[in-house]
């Protein structure tokens, strides 16, 4: 078994430390903090963002290659989540909505037909 060195834990004891101190920045401060107006507003699309970010590659890729086929059941998941998110926009509830509608495509022809 590989031996740590003092340089390692040095780099992730100070890694923590940076961590913490970032982490806490908002608690230190004794006078209220708040964010600027367009700062909270871009903060709001932070959770579709990091999605969207996570599935697109997902949906256009497939072991590092292009989807070159039309015969993938995540082409129609992603097709009726997006219609589903468009008609839903601003209703509460959109983005899981989105992923329920999306997923109820998804399965039955990735199950049924092997897309």
């Amino acid at each position: 078994m590989n031996q740590t060195d003092f340089w390692t834990l040095g780099v992730i004891a100070g890694m923590a430390l940076v961590t913490l101190l970032t982490r806490s920045f908002f608690l230190i401060s004794s006078q209220p903090w708040e964010l600027p107006h367009w700062a909270q507003r871009g903060l709001q699309y932070a959770p579709i963002a990091a999605l969207a970010a996570v599935v697109a590659p997902e949906v256009v890729m497939s072991q590092g290659l292009l989807i070159s086929t039309w015969q993938d059941a995540r082409l129609y998941a992603c097709a009726v989540g997006a219609a589903y998110f468009f008609w839903r926009k601003g209703q509460g509830q959109a983005v899981l909505g989105t992923i329920v509608s999306g997923m109820l495509v998804y399965l039955p022809l990735h199950l049924a037909f092997g897309w």
